[in-house]
């Protein structure tokens, strides 16, 4: 194994990795998912309902999760979730380290599920933590210029992948290998 991936290895035990899923959840092969069969150690924050969110509870849901972790926390969320770690972050200073943001929707538009509440008006603050925001040229729920503007603001480095769609199952990425490097970088910013 190549010294780098051995030294990062042992930086990332030095963090608690949170992994928070969008609406619905992740399913088993969903590149998150398949992350956490891979790193047993990272822990998913899951939501009392996957499938009606409220935003006041899943910032509830994730404030908890990073309290009951007592360290350095890094979160790996994806998609509607990213917008809820916004709004906690407006009200917090919690031990987050950083976060690898991927496919914030644009809860904004005038098309955006109703069953999906609370989330909007999207904050944009600059976030007291580090963070990678990773956008795809046609994902269904933001535009790409959307999702730059998020990273502008919230102070994110922006990484356009391409055309990966929500980044989701539908994506059908897998074990999503670039994803894993963009994280490494994340990691090797917050040292």
């Amino acid at each position: 194994m190549p010294a780098f991936f051995m030294n990062y290895n042992t930086i990332q035990m030095k963090f608690k990795i949170l992994t928070a899923p969008g609406f619905g959840g992740s399913e088993p092969q969903h590149w998150q998912s398949i992350w956490e069969k891979e790193n047993p150690d990272y822990k998913r924050i899951e939501q009392r309902t996957w499938f009606q969110p409220v935003c006041s509870e899943w910032v509830q849901t994730i404030e908890n999760e990073i309290n009951n972790s007592h360290g350095n926390v890094v979160i790996i969320a994806h998609s509607l979730a990213c917008i809820a770690l916004m709004h906690l972050s407006i009200h917090s200073k919690y031990l987050i380290k950083g976060a690898l943001l991927v496919a914030p929707p644009d809860v904004e538009r005038y098309d955006f599920p109703k069953q999906i509440k609370g989330f909007a008006p999207i904050p944009l603050s600059k976030l007291p933590f580090k963070s990678i925001l990773i956008a795809s040229t046609n994902d269904q729920y933001t535009s790409i210029e959307r999702a730059e503007q998020f990273a502008k603001a919230w102070g994110s480095e922006f990484v356009n992948i391409g055309n990966k769609g929500h980044i989701n199952l539908a994506s059908n990425l897998g074990s999503w290998e670039e994803g894993k490097i963009i994280f490494q970088k994340l990691f090797l910013e917050i040292i």
